[in-house]
């Protein structure tokens, strides 16, 4: 399969300090693709390069095969959207207003807002469950809300390519699932590429077709979860101790944590004793 981003040789650093090193990634084009690792190990940064937020020191970045550094934005942002972490909308704008956004890269002085961009943002709107919202602002939303209208907005986008920042930030359970069964609809439906990055290991191994787990400024494991998470990873990665089992509903890994907690098997056997 085909190649949708690829990294060369890629350093990142902030100021002097180096966050990635020489990094050489390929990302296959129509799968799910979860970054993973400790805080601080450069997950977003990565991401942020990808999408051409942020300069490498050195190597390069490439959009399914031509060197992003010499793409005009515009023709960047037709092939590939990010929703950062946290991001921040000017106070008064409406999430209408903020999801239309999506549609700048299709806007020229010769084409104006057009049919099809009604269409892309009512879809979005709809898919992300905040048809009813679209008047408020967005600074008055709860964080889950702020999020669903940050999504739509990425969506709204429309590109082949979605790029999404701990996208389950500030979503209680059930929207965290519905967010993630969204992209996964995108995914199975469309065969859009999407790259994530996500805290939580056990939605990583459930949504993701490809892991990439990240330490010490480099790739530590790449490909299929089933392939490369076991409790071995997780104590490198994470340096946490676990039990990798199988999730029995989907059949994908499944980390339990030790730690200290109220352990009913223990309490029952010492009753049975």
């Amino acid at each position: 399969m085909a190649d949708a981003i690829e990294t060369k040789n890629l350093t990142l650093t902030y100021g002097d300090t180096i966050i990635i090193n020489e990094l050489d990634l390929r990302i296959p084009k129509g799968e799910i693709t979860v970054f993973i690792g400790g805080n601080g190990c450069g997950k977003s940064t990565l991401l942020r390069s990808i999408a051409r937020l942020l300069k490498p020191r050195t190597g390069a970045v490439l959009l399914e095969g031509s060197a992003m550094a010499k793409m005009s934005t515009k023709d960047i942002a037709k092939r590939m959207a990010i929703l950062p972490q946290s991001p921040l909308a000017p106070e008064g704008l409406t999430v209408m207003q903020l999801v239309k956004q999506g549609r700048y890269p299709y806007q020229t002085w010769l084409k104006q807002w057009t049919e099809e961009d009604e269409e892309k943002v009512n879809r979005a709107l709809k898919a992300t469950g905040i048809q009813d919202l679209k008047d408020r602002t967005v600074d008055s939303l709860s964080g889950g809300q702020r999020q669903r209208a940050w999504i739509a907005m990425t969506l709204a986008q429309d590109t082949d390519i979605i790029l999404l920042d701990e996208p389950t930030t500030y979503l209680d359970m059930t929207h965290q699932i519905e967010i993630l069964d969204l992209l996964f609809e995108l995914n199975e439906k469309e065969n859009r590429t999407i790259v994530m990055v996500l805290h939580d290991l056990n939605l990583a191994c459930r949504y993701a077709h490809n892991i990439v787990a990240i330490k010490n400024q480099k790739i530590h494991a790449q490909g299929k979860p089933e392939h490369v998470i076991n409790c071995n990873l997780v104590k490198n990665v994470f340096d946490m101790e676990c039990e990798v089992t199988i999730d029995p509903l989907f059949g994908t890994p499944l980390c339990i944590p030790y730690g200290k907690g109220r352990c009913i098997i223990k309490r029952a056997e010492v009753g049975n004793g």
